[in-house]
């Protein structure tokens, strides 16, 4: 047995609503069967958790990081298009680019791909990457 992939990702927020906002005008489907405590925001196989600040500050809850409080984030999500495409949702959902277009070195290929990245960061300040890979054969 072996560990296939990540499966989703936690994240504490402050302000749910534009945390969900932001996401959703990426594309992702929101799925709210857990609020207001809990809200997942999904794209394919990936999600994130965004847990309330109700959640994350009751002191009964401690399945999470302890020293994590919002904005404590670092994503990287693989862009499955071209860069124009990326740019044009990015500029449509009035998102700033903060650097890039760059060149990185990403998980795909066990670590040793490299792809053109652009960094935003989300209402919590966390910081996503966008990575888009060289079409493969």
């Amino acid at each position: 047995m072996a560990i296939r992939r990540l499966d989703h990702v936690a994240l504490p927020v402050d302000d749910m609503a534009a945390m969900v906002a932001f996401y959703a005008s990426l594309g992702f489907s929101v799925d709210d069967a857990h609020a207001p405590h809990l809200v997942s925001v999904c794209q394919g196989d990936m999600k994130l958790n965004l847990h309330d600040p109700r959640l994350w500050r009751a002191g009964s809850f401690d399945l999470r990081g302890p020293t994590a409080l919002p904005g404590c984030g670092d994503l990287c999500l693989v862009w499955d298009g071209t860069e124009a495409e990326l740019d044009a949702l990015l500029s449509a959902a009035s998102v700033d680019v903060i650097e890039g277009p760059v060149a990185r070195v990403g998980g795909q290929d066990a670590g040793t791909a490299t792809g053109i990245s652009r960094y935003v960061r989300d209402p919590e300040h966390n910081l996503v990457e966008f990575i888009v890979y060289p079409d493969r054969p």
